[in-house]
């Protein structure tokens, strides 16, 4: 069961990730069509709960039309927000890819960033490759800010990481 509601849009609700959850997390995170696209390696379930118990990030589970678990769980990282901007990481399970969730979560998360912590900018990644994450980022206004070159061995390739930054003005601007 999704922990605590954060907050709603029009077809999706972003709770916090609890230790029940992790199940569901693991099993997607399994899946080809997710872990190569973001690069995550398998984890085990303590290494996974240790993560989404970790007090420098947040985390959250993104349920659709009142839904529980089984939708989609985009993450946010807001990592040593303190002194470095927070880094945004999201991905949703392949059974609802291009039907505009993750484009209405990420949105609410950014949202919820920039009215919880005192940052100028949320920074992004996505790989070369996976045109669906760059194209989310690129349409809520983040801008490409550089390249990390062969960045990450993936199915057999070295592959390169874009690196993004969405400016508060901007978000603003933007609403």
């Amino acid at each position: 069961m999704p922990g605590a509601s954060i907050q709603s849009g029009e077809r999706v609700t972003l709770r916090t990730v609890e230790r029940e959850d992790v199940p569901f997390v693991q099993r997607s995170l399994t899946n080809p069509e997710l872990r190569y696209p973001i690069g995550n390696p398998v984890m085990s379930r303590k290494r996974l709960e240790e993560h989404v118990e970790d007090e420098d990030s947040d985390h959250f589970l993104v349920c659709l039309d009142g839904s529980e678990a089984e939708s989609n769980q985009p993450d946010v990282t807001i990592t040593d927000f303190d002194w470095k901007r927070p880094e945004l990481g999201y991905w949703l399970v392949p059974e609802v890819h291009g039907q505009g969730y993750g484009t209405e979560a990420v949105s609410i998360v950014i949202d919820y960033a920039f009215r919880t912590y005192d940052t100028p900018a949320i920074g992004a990644e996505a790989f070369d490759f996976n045109d669906a994450s760059r194209g989310l980022l690129e349409s809520l206004g983040f801008a490409e800010e550089g390249r990390r070159r062969k960045y990450m061995f993936i199915d057999g390739e070295h592959r390169d990481m874009i690196q993004y930054g969405l400016l508060r003005e901007e978000w603003v601007e933007r609403e």
